[in-house]
């Protein structure tokens, strides 16, 4: 069960068979970097469709870090992407990060190994693996990295200093009401609705393929609607930050099920963590593009920016229960 494999990178090489000149090229190229095949770190999966392959074993499993698949009714390969639509093969490396996403595509070139360099570069660039450690205590939180890619935080940055922003304020119920109110002591954030389809396609597609999957397979629950597409700063020129609150508190948020946290330009300002006071004392954050997702039910806060801007993207996440929930609520 390919599945079992995770944990850990890998490469996942579609060569077709290792007969053709190219694919040797390839397997023995890659043997200048035998050592980083390790399976604690880092797995070579090489996936043929050639049943020669196997009968006259012209490639083989080499423990530990090696390994090939036989593929020959295609539908792997299908499955990735190295069968186009007309039936045509192409060969095309990837690597894989410890959850299986795909981080990087290395498409074969013609008449030229220069993929191959450029793959050897991808291997040597791939993170260590930590130590082990004894776990402290955690907030029951998940940070998927490398949800929106750096050019997709930039022009959501740019979105907002273009269309400007506007205090941002917090719900409560008075007299059985959801309204909205302003306390700079309690939360103090600027907001800028996208309101370009586009740029909000492009972010839908983008959580539905790379964060949806990951909170179904954590929460073991399917997401089928986003609330708002905002793009949030936490100007460290008059501390911006949100104290500890919770976000399905009122009627008009009672339907929220997840809240993403989704971090824009980590590194460029100070302060602007996330914490979750029920669970200690620890400071959360993301890289650039990644996200922290957390029920809404967890007390949470945004603390002070000391210096710089912080840029978010802040969407919650509910289900058909929650919009029967949320429907009810505002007719009531």
């Amino acid at each position: 069960m390919f599945h079992m494999a995770a944990g850990r990178y890998i490469v996942l090489c579609f060569f077709r068979s290792a007969g053709e000149p190219r694919a040797r090229t390839t397997i023995l190229g890659l043997q200048s970097h035998r050592a980083h095949f390790d399976d604690v770190n880092l797995t070579f999966f090489g996936v043929s469709t050639d049943p020669l392959d196997e009968r006259e074993v012209r490639i083989r499993d080499s423990l530990p870090g090696i390994r090939y698949l036989w593929d020959f009714d295609r539908s792997v390969s299908a499955a990735y992407g190295a069968i186009d639509t007309s039936g045509r093969y192409n060969n095309v490396t990837y690597i894989l990060d410890p959850n299986l996403q795909v981080v990087a595509t290395f498409p074969w070139l013609p008449d030229s190994d220069a993929d191959l360099e450029l793959l050897k570069d991808a291997i040597d660039a791939v993170p260590a693996a930590g130590s082990a450690c004894v776990a402290s205590l955690q907030a029951p939180i998940l940070l998927t990295p490398r949800v929106f890619e750096p050019d997709l935080c930039s022009a959501l940055i740019d979105y907002l200093e273009r269309n400007g922003a506007t205090d941002s304020g917090f719900m409560r119920d008075v007299n059985g009401k959801t309204i909205g109110m302003l306390d700079h002591d309690h939360k103090r954030r600027r907001d800028c609705e996208i309101n370009d389809d586009a740029l909000r396609e492009l972010c839908r597609a983008r959580i539905r393929d790379r964060l949806l999957p990951e909170v179904r397979k954590s929460f073991q629950f399917q997401a089928t609607r986003i609330e708002r597409y905002i793009v949030a700063c936490y100007d460290g020129a008059d501390k911006g930050h949100f104290r500890p609150h919770r976000d399905n508190t009122t009627k008009g948020t009672a339907h929220r099920r997840f809240a993403v946290s989704l971090f824009l330009n980590t590194g460029a300002y100070d302060g602007g963590f996330l914490r979750f006071p029920e669970y200690g004392a620890a400071l959360y954050t993301a890289p650039t593009g990644g996200a922290v997702i957390f029920s809404c039910s967890l007390l949470h806060e945004a603390t002070p920016v000391i210096k710089g801007r912080r840029y978010m993207f802040l969407p919650f996440l509910y289900d058909e229960t929650g919009r029967r929930i949320r429907t009810e609520n505002e007719s009531s």
